[in-house]
């Protein structure tokens, strides 16, 4: 069974100069689909176009660190979008959209317009969401209780054990990938022994949140090295590293993985 790479931003920058090469190496490493997410309304062709051409999956949406600049004709857009795809067999959710309590300077009254605006539209469209949860666990769920959709995966869960209950309650999957590498991430890998195996998924967030093999610290940073660039490729040593928590077989945790990320995205 193939792998799956439930998050990951093909589309971006970073691999403009080997994008083709970056999904052939991961294919095989076994990794038979990628979920390529959008960001904001100017990309929502380009996932597309590659979720096609590599036989991938795509999810459209506007991510919360992309409200500052976003319109509210994006959300018509992205209606008209769910609208002319709705036959597309590789459009699977809604993403990424959520709130983002981290970042500076972004107003959460923004990103609450449009992740309240996108979850009905998952709603109407009957499509799950990919959800961006960043320091905002509960004002997630305070609108999934308001407004609620076919379940989806929160990307990147960082949240309590409770919070991520919650999640599972309302037909979540919660994604897994490089923050798990690092010992010193003793929560989320105490999360991730927890939680239910039927309640976890693999991501990379490629090029973003890189394992710890590839993670390049801000002094090295300083001294002229660049970050390392998360591939999906990853998926099966990140895969292993979970493994090892949970002390089972690389192929239980394959084989849960992918239907999880199957079962929720409603694939074939």
């Amino acid at each position: 069974m193939p792998w799956i790479d439930s998050h990951c931003h093909l589309d971006a920058p970073e691999f403009a100069h080997d994008r083709d090469t970056v999904r052939q190496v991961a294919r095989q490493a076994g990794v038979g689909t990628c979920v390529i997410p959008a960001v904001e309304a100017a990309n929502f062709e380009a996932v597309r176009l590659l979720a096609h051409q590599h036989g991938d999956v795509y999810a459209l949406g506007i991510h919360p660190m992309y409200t500052p600049q976003a319109q509210d004709a994006d959300l018509r857009t992205l209606d008209n979008a769910l609208q002319d795809h709705r036959n597309d067999p590789r459009l699977v959710a809604v993403g990424e959209i959520g709130l983002d309590g981290f970042v500076p300077g972004l107003d959460m009254a923004r990103q609450q317009f449009f992740y309240k605006a996108q979850l009905k539209l998952a709603q109407q469209h009957d499509l799950p969401v990919i959800l961006h949860v960043r320091r905002s666990a509960d004002l997630l769920l305070k609108g999934l209780r308001q407004t609620p959709v076919k379940g989806g995966i929160a990307h990147a869960f960082n949240g309590s054990l409770q919070q991520a209950q919650q999640f599972i309650e309302r037909g979540f999957k919660l994604g897994f990938g490089g923050a798990l590498t690092f010992e010193r991430a003793q929560q989320l890998r105490l999360l991730a022994t927890t939680l239910p195996l039927s309640a976890l998924v693999l991501e990379t967030d490629a090029p973003d949140i890189p394992p710890h093999w590839l993670y390049v610290t801000a002094q090295e940073r300083a001294q002229g090295r660049a970050q390392g660039r998360n591939t999906p490729d990853q998926i099966p040593r990140i895969a292993q590293v979970l493994a090892d928590l949970r002390g089972i077989s690389l192929e239980e945790v394959q084989q849960a993985t992918t239907v999880n990320v199957r079962d929720v995205f409603r694939l074939g």
